[in-house]
């Protein structure tokens, strides 16, 4: 007889889960061939912009100084858009072993931004994201454009390559926003709330000496990092219904713990973690 299996827990869409991954990611480089000296069209250049704004679109706007190589390689193309590859990393907000949740890569083409082009570009990414680093747009920094062409995701769900279309047609996740600073206080406040869940997790993770680490979540649910002496383990558990608002964050969790406990459970530990370096 076929044994069934419980279905597994909802998590976003992979457009949905790019989306989320592209604003709210903290680092990225750009990789690309710059001089012509690659062997066989090897990137040789790798370089973080001071700056970088993704919007759901995934048409990247970096800011570098205005005499990088990179920036060089683009003016020279002149019609010619420089090919490209954008790399942004999603780091968890807590201290964990393996602390990079996700990848994202965007392929495209870069061009610079005309200098009336970019001090608009500036000030509508200050609306949304201040950051007193654009300031310097124009005095000795620019901005470039990245058009994407194809979006790879690789993360704790699987790898996925999207059309950027996809990606902006993707609805914005309720939490995203506030999501990260929520496990960077859960993580540092709440020990006895994340103790209270060790029952929900598989019973060969509930033993003592395993420390236990809140690393993601989305509207579907709240995803655990277990780490024992040798692995490290992702729990996914599910609320009982998705949610539409950061408001909800804490009724959900506290359904997941199922009474009022705030103590810590028999077994498992949960040691409070500082949140990790933006």
């Amino acid at each position: 007889m076929a044994r069934s299996r419980p279905p597994a827990p909802p998590v976003p869409t992979p457009a949905e889960r790019a989306r989320t991954l592209a604003g709210r990611a903290q680092h990225a480089s750009v990789v690309g061939q710059v001089t012509g000296d690659g062997c066989d069209g090897e990137p040789d250049l790798r370089a973080a912009p001071t700056l970088h704004h993704v919007p759901a679109t995934g048409a990247a706007t970096l800011q570098f100084a205005e005499d990088h190589p990179l920036v060089v390689a683009a003016r020279d193309r002149r019609d010619a858009l420089l090919p490209v590859m954008l790399e942004l990393a999603d780091v968890a907000p807590v201290t964990v072993r393996r602390p990079v949740r996700g990848l994202l890569w965007l392929s495209g083409r870069l061009r610079v931004l005309p200098l009336r082009v970019a001090r608009r570009a500036a000030l509508r990414i200050a609306a949304e994201q201040p950051d007193e680093r654009l300031l310097d747009v124009g005095h000795g920094d620019v901005l470039l454009r990245l058009e994407p062409a194809m979006v790879v995701l690789s993360d704790a769900e699987g790898t996925e390559a999207l059309a950027p279309t996809a990606m902006a047609a993707a609805p914005p996740d309720p939490v995203a926003a506030t999501g990260d600073r929520w496990l960077a206080h859960l993580a540092a406040a709440h020990a006895g709330t994340l103790s209270s869940l060790v029952p929900r997790l598989p019973p060969h993770l509930r033993r003592p000496g395993h420390r236990l680490a809140p690393l993601g979540v989305d509207r579907y649910g709240l995803r655990l990092r277990v780490e024992t002496e040798r692995d490290d383990h992702d729990v996914r558990l599910a609320f009982a219904a998705p949610l539409s608002c950061p408001g909800q964050l804490g009724g959900a969790v506290r359904a997941l713990v199922g009474d009022d406990r705030r103590d810590g459970v028999p077994g498992l530990r949960a040691t409070p973690r500082p949140a990790a370096d933006a």
